[in-house]
């Protein structure tokens, strides 16, 4: 490519584009490494990160239930009640949108998630397995009846068979939800599968008016890669975490999503700061990242809770005993 005629190589990038909103799952992703126990100065500490770097949503845990997740064995940040919230972000402007994600058939929604206009959360994030679609549409339509922008996160999608993918698709399109989420739940699909299902996901969502986003995680270190495929394809809605801090593996890191997104309104520096301060002192406890545990689970498909109960336990580093343990279970 001649250099003269092609411009700038920073002009040539897909990545700038005006339509493309960021969400940091730090606290609600890591969360499901510590049973929601993060101390409140830390997720003050994220907060402020994601308004100083520029960064559109923060989802900050879940609204889950009491009835079923007994507040003895789970931190605050399970539940996400408005006084806890309230004293971390304060009662002022934001410049940053507040998640907190329900999960299908795992939450008193009527109850506990508030009137848009009582509540400090902007988007309620529905997340589903295929078999609890109708439930998620219910409360779809109970957080936009309360003022709540929605997503719906279609977990597992890996394990779907592909006409239920598409009748899912068709009836998540004729609802009132604003951005249906491809995951990648288990880590396992790699570029061309994403490709493959974003310009799906796109087929159903874009003629109905909705955006489509993408969270990924990072048991064969795709989780960044993944991210980036599916934005190429034109997925603008795109989770990441601080040092990729989540669930096993962990999520796309968000630092390297900011650098690769070249637009001038985020800001990585805070970013750093927060990792440094905050973030990387908890990985020796908690432990998330790549790890070949979790690397054995991405590759079969298959939830990672098997591989964090092995990183658990005192013979974590015996990584042929996991493998030959796990495949005989296939």
């Amino acid at each position: 490519m001649n250099r003269d005629t092609a411009g700038r190589p920073e002009d040539r990038w897909v990545t700038f584009r005006p339509d493309i909103r960021v969400l940091d799952c730090t606290i609600r992703d890591g969360g499901l490494m510590n049973d929601h126990q993060f101390d409140e100065r830390v997720v003050a500490a994220v907060y402020r990160a994601c308004e100083e770097a520029g960064i559109d949503y923060m989802e900050i845990g879940y609204k889950a239930s009491k009835r079923i997740y007994a507040p003895s064995k789970f931190g605050p940040w399970k539940y996400c009640d408005e006084d806890t919230i309230r004293r971390v972000v304060g009662e002022g402007p934001k410049t940053v949108k507040l998640c907190a994600m329900a999960d299908a058939e795992r939450t008193d929604y009527r109850e506990d998630i508030l009137p848009k206009t009582q509540s400090v959360l902007d988007v309620i994030r529905v997340a589903t397995y295929i078999h609890q679609i109708p439930t998620a549409i219910e409360m779809i339509k109970d957080a936009k009846e309360k003022g709540y922008e929605t997503t719906v996160n279609l977990m597992a999608v890996s394990t779907v068979q592909e006409s239920q993918l598409d009748a899912a698709l068709e009836v998540l399109a004729s609802t009132d939800v604003d951005t249906i989420y491809l995951v990648d739940s288990f880590g396992t699909l790699y570029s061309e599968q994403i490709r493959y299902l974003t310009e799906k996901y796109l087929r159903y969502a874009k003629p109905a008016g909705k955006e489509v986003g993408i969270h990924t995680h990072d048991n064969q270190q795709l989780a960044f890669a993944n991210t980036i495929e599916a934005l190429i394809v034109g997925a603008n809605r795109l989770d990441a975490s601080f040092a990729g801090l989540g669930r096993g593996a962990g999520n796309c890191r968000m630092e390297l999503l900011l650098g690769f997104l070249h637009n001038p309104k985020f800001h990585i520096r805070p970013l750093l700061q927060c990792i440094q301060e905050h973030i990387e002192p908890m990985r020796a406890k908690l432990r998330w990242g790549f790890d070949i545990p979790y690397m054995i689970t991405g590759q079969l498909n298959r939830h990672p809770r098997e591989a964090m109960e092995h990183m658990e336990g005192d013979g974590w580093k015996d990584i042929v005993a996991f493998y030959d343990r796990t495949v005989e279970e296939e």
